[in-house]
């Protein structure tokens, strides 16, 4: 079965008032990566995962998990 990563970046970013390319540019990547991890087309390397849950004050297992 293959293992699949979903997340809630697009819920967090509602609740914060962020934008895609607010988030991106806080995070160092593009508004594509934002776009394609919130449709779950790209998953993140660790440290990006971890500089996101850095930015919303979370862990990073509060952001994203296995499906």
């Amino acid at each position: 079965m293959p293992v699949h990563i979903i997340n809630r970046l697009r819920e967090l970013r509602a609740e914060h008032a962020m934008t895609q390319e607010t988030l991106a540019e806080d995070v160092g990547v593009s508004r594509q990566t934002i776009i394609a991890i919130e449709k779950g087309q790209y998953t993140p390397s660790l440290l990006l995962a971890m500089k996101i849950a850095s930015r919303f004050r979370k862990r990073v297992e509060d952001i994203f998990a296995l499906k």
